[in-house]
């Protein structure tokens, strides 16, 4: 057996909340989203935040997306999509000639794909490819 006094029971959940609440502690836990609910816009801002959203500067493994063209030491440059799996190649020759040789990789493979996107939903946010740059 127990060592409680008889009169010992379990408060009622009311009286409960009203303990939790005089602990400075939440009654309930808020809910948490359905599978179909929007994220929270903080949750978005802190994967834009993150360390490895977006290096600053290139390390040694880079795949080159943030030198300038005349930096690359390869001759065929490859942009693929992540969303269609549409993949365009341009010789860096052609690069250089069309957009400069001191364009950004980067910027570059963007106008490539947006060039001939066909994601369109007439939302800014949500138009266009999402590049992945390859070696080549």
């Amino acid at each position: 057996m127990t060592d409680r006094p008889a009169s010992w029971r379990m408060p009622p959940p009311k009286q409960m909340e009203k303990m939790a609440v005089a602990l400075d502690r939440q009654p309930r836990p808020a809910p948490g989203l359905a599978p179909n609910d929007n994220l929270p816009p903080e949750y978005w801002q802190a994967l834009l935040e993150a360390s490895f959203a977006e290096p600053s500067s290139p390390g040694p493994e880079a795949s080159g997306r943030l030198r300038r063209l005349s930096q690359i030491p390869q001759h065929i440059l490859r942009v693929g999509c992540r969303r269609c799996g549409r993949i365009v190649e341009i010789q860096k020759v052609d690069a250089a000639r069309l957009y400069g040789a001191d364009a950004i990789w980067k910027d570059v493979g963007h106008r490539l794909l947006d060039n001939t996107c066909t994601q369109r939903t007439g939302r800014h946010e949500e138009d266009g490819c999402w590049p992945t740059f390859d070696r080549s």
